[in-house]
């Protein structure tokens, strides 16, 4: 085999657009931290904890940069595609990697019914007579369309669609700001810092009700993680992936909790209601009609933004898992225009799902679809930690070479963020409504692991490979 033939063998992304600009991975990299779930389901929360979910958001967060370290000391000891699935699969075993990957494709097939099912909620803001599940399904058949058209635009497109983003919620904290300070605006008479606490406190409902939203709260942050996957793919992840977890912190506070308190402040927690952008409501609040729909405008096109890339990810993934053998081969074609044409219309057909649920429950159909993307991120997250808790030992026993981006305090805020997440699928569990996802959860374990027992009666020797078949570092030395 050539050299040429090893690298090709050896790239899983071979066919498909790569190469992103330093510009493009760090504001996909920032525009990856704000998505539907702090532009519509913080309306719910709000309702639910008042002003502590602030609080909230900065707990999550700190847990959320704990999980973000412990990825990017793996990226940097090992930088793979497909991480999360490789490193359960190295550490853990096979079963591990491939229970991984089928889940975190599941999690995007469902977070890509969660932003379908909020672009319909925006929509209904202009036309409120159209029913949601009608909105969802034609945004879902036109990303499907545009996903089968090309991905050589997927870069600069995500970052446009960050920018805007990015400059709205900035907008929103300057504006905010300005009614608070000068007191000009429909909401200057009223807009104070002490609207924080005066309406039956800080925690108005209780700690216990604050920490039921948690589970809303780490919604909003997945796909963070893909920050770390995009930084490691780059040409520099020495450079890229430190700089953009190390950032991370600053994004959570400026965007999340900085936005939410500005927000809160301007207007008082008793009017923000579920199903409402808090964004939208502020705008509205203050007296800039314009204002509300251009923010409503930004936050429909983050949504679709997203559900875009859960499209072109799930396809990718799908594609990743076909190449290792635990897809049908057919998944790792791709089509005349460089797409994985067969992936992306399967998770296309489930991420329809959502649309009927839209056409069923419109009113809870959010919550469903968040409380199962939720689940499903959770565990990935609990891989990447596990994993990391694993390679640590392996270091410490100088087995392994140590990362050149160890994570401080080595495996123990690794431990804190799994005993976190473990209190989180509690609070799910405590949950009726989101409990749900358990279920979910649990059928889906039961279908992969007779998956599995089909794969290892058809294919034994794919779950039992070695890491030296996983693309681990004698494949990289023989291709470099």
């Amino acid at each position: 085999m050539t050299s040429a033939q090893v690298g090709k063998a050896n790239t899983p992304e071979e066919g498909y657009e790569r190469g992103l600009g330093s510009r493009q991975v760090q504001m996909i990299a920032i525009g990856g931290a704000i998505g539907v779930g702090l532009f519509l389901g913080a309306g719910a929360n709000i309702a639910k904890a008042g002003p502590s979910l602030i609080v909230m958001y900065a707990l999550a967060g700190v847990i959320i940069f704990f999980i973000m370290r412990a990825l990017g000391e793996l990226l940097l000891y090992r930088p793979v595609s497909g991480s999360f699935a490789e490193y359960s699969r190295e550490f853990l075993g096979p079963f591990f990697g491939y229970f991984t990957g089928w889940t975190y494709w599941l999690m995007w097939v469902v977070t890509g019914m969660a932003e379908l099912t909020a672009a319909a909620i925006y929509i209904n803001y202009w036309f409120p007579d159209i029913p949601q599940w009608v909105s969802a399904l034609v945004f879902l058949v036109v990303l499907f369309a545009a996903n089968l058209i090309s991905v050589k635009l997927f870069g600069e497109i995500e970052f446009w669609f960050s920018m805007v983003k990015v400059t709205a919620i900035i907008g929103m904290i300057v504006i905010g700001l300005g009614v608070l300070t000068f007191g000009f605006s429909q909401a200057g008479d009223t807009a104070a810092v002490s609207n924080l606490w005066e309406f039956d406190g800080f925690f108005p409902k209780g700690i216990g009700s604050s920490l039921m939203t948690l589970q809303g709260v780490m919604f909003a942050y997945l796909a963070v993680e893909l920050v770390g996957v995009t930084a490691g793919e780059s040409e520099n992840p020495e450079k890229t992936l430190p700089k953009a977890i190390n950032t991370l912190p600053w994004r959570i506070a400026l965007f999340y909790v900085g936005a939410l308190t500005v927000i809160l402040c301007v207007v008082k927690w008793t009017e923000f209601a579920p199903g409402v952008s808090p964004f939208v409501a502020a705008f509205s609040k203050i007296g800039i009609p314009a204002g509300a729909a251009i923010v409503n405008f930004v936050v429909l096109t983050a949504a679709l933004s997203s559900c875009n890339s859960g499209m072109y990810s799930t396809g990718r993934m799908l594609r990743t898992l076909a190449d290792n053998g635990e897809a049908p081969g057919v998944f790792s074609r791709l089509s005349a225009t460089k797409t994985p044409a067969l992936g992306i219309t399967v998770s296309v057909v489930f991420m329809g799902i959502g649309v009927v649920l839209n056409y069923i429950v419109p009113e809870k159909a959010f919550g469903y679809v968040t409380s199962v993307a939720t689940a499903a991120g959770i565990w990935t997250w609990l891989m990447i930690l596990i994993s990391h808790v694993m390679y640590r030992r392996k270091v410490v026993a100088g087995k392994l070479p140590a990362s050149s981006f160890p994570a401080p305090g080595g495996s123990v805020c690794s431990w804190i963020a799994i005993a976190f997440l473990l209190f989180v699928t509690g609070l799910i569990a405590y949950d009726a409504d989101a409990r749900v996802c358990l279920y979910v959860m649990a059928g889906w374990a039961v279908a992969l692991g007779i998956g599995w027992a089909v794969l290892k009666s058809r294919n034994p020797q794919v779950t039992r490979r070695g890491e030296g078949e996983l693309g681990g570092e004698p494949e990289f030395e023989k291709v470099g």
